[in-house]
């Protein structure tokens, strides 16, 4: 066998479909209608954001540690405490 030279190629687009599909189907699983809904939102805004949550929450999940279904109270939780504080910088005029 040989190894990949080209890392970024390594998979078939049709498999990285059957793969987004499954994710897909284990958030449906994972969060309620309301929850699902704002992570939507949120990857429209922040799609980085939401992937960090959707990894977290898979996490979870494999691990067994996801409870029943995560309510969207409990997913503004999880944002919270996986977003990084924003800065703020202010400027003064001399």
């Amino acid at each position: 066998m040989s190894q990949n030279p080209y890392p970024e190629d390594a998979g078939d687009p049709a498999d990285i479909e059957v793969g987004a599909a499954q994710k897909d189907a284990a958030l449906r699983v994972l969060l309620d209608p309301e929850a699902r809904s704002r992570l939507a939102n949120i990857r429209m805004v922040r799609p980085e954001l939401a992937a960090g949550v959707e990894n977290y929450l898979l996490g979870l999940a494999a691990q067994g540690r996801a409870p029943q279904q995560i309510t969207d109270s409990q997913l503004k939780q999880i944002l919270v405490s996986i977003q990084q504080p924003r800065r703020d910088f202010k400027f003064s005029r001399v």
